[in-house]
């Protein structure tokens, strides 16, 4: 029997995801980066430089080994937008942010959680790959629609008890994946930064657990939906570039891009 597993040959994954590019990121990006745990941070490009806020000259290298990711230039209602104004919003946001990086931004948050079907359909044609909700699932799937992305919690409800819940998670339960989301802001609000980075700490010391950005998790998964299979499912084709990783009678196997393998 063969089923799939994250790189690494890993059983879970984790990510996290942040908005608003509020002063705040840099305390977050420093407990990330001491747990070596991965996030992805959804800016404002306008909102860059103001105070209060993360600088443009900081930028690049502040986010480095995550992932920059859209949340419109002006935080906007985006039901309440023309499809010009929204386009002005992404695409704007787009050049700036990409200015930074050196990299395409693929994804973005949803300010205010404010989508329609409209909106995806405007967003997708700007190459937007995924859009990430406020609707918390409070479960661990992966996303059957990758522009309605729906977060496993806010970090406010990060606990022992979710984590454990992920840890040990059932034997038939495949692919399970914990996303947290928030602000950063709401830390020194709340006074929270001490629990967070206890939970980060304990997320850290869970077993076969992969810790990706969300377009890392966006991208591998497409890859695994994307795989060519026989009639009798026994040939595999892979056409991707990524790695893909499987448990075939309890081990772990790679099927490498372009490699078509047989499954005995």
């Amino acid at each position: 029997m063969l089923h799939y597993l994250y790189p690494g040959g890993r059983k879970k994954a984790c990510t996290f995801s942040y908005d608003d590019n509020q002063e705040y990121d840099r305390r977050l990006i420093e407990i990330f980066n001491r747990y070596e745990l991965k996030a992805t941070f959804h800016i404002n490009a306008g909102t860059l430089d103001r105070e209060g806020f993360v600088r443009t000259d900081e930028t690049g290298k502040l986010y480095a080994g995550h992932e920059v990711s859209c949340h419109g230039y002006s935080h906007p209602f985006m039901t309440h937008l023309s499809e010009t104004e929204l386009s002005f919003e992404i695409m704007e946001e787009r050049k700036i942010l990409e200015k930074i990086t050196g990299y395409p931004i693929r994804g973005l948050s949803y300010p205010f959680g404010d989508y329609s079907e409209g909106v995806i359909k405007v967003l997708s044609g700007l190459g937007m790959e995924y859009g990430r909700t406020v609707d918390e699932s409070d479960s661990f799937g992966v996303p059957g629609d990758w522009m309605k992305w729906k977060p496993t919690c806010h970090h406010n409800r990060l606990s022992e008890e979710l984590i454990e819940r992920f840890e040990n998670q059932p034997e038939y339960s495949r692919l399970p994946l914990l996303y947290v989301w928030g602000h950063s802001f709401e830390f020194e609000r709340e006074k929270s930064w001490v629990f967070f980075e206890k939970m980060c700490n304990r997320l850290r010391k869970c077993s076969e657990v992969w810790f990706a950005t969300n377009i890392e998790i966006k991208e591998y998964l497409t890859a695994v939906r994307g795989l060519v299979c026989s009639a009798d499912c026994r040939t595999i084709y892979n056409p991707s570039a990524k790695t893909i990783f499987v448990n075939v009678e309890d081990q772990v196997k790679t099927i490498q891009p372009g490699e078509i393998v047989s499954i005995p």
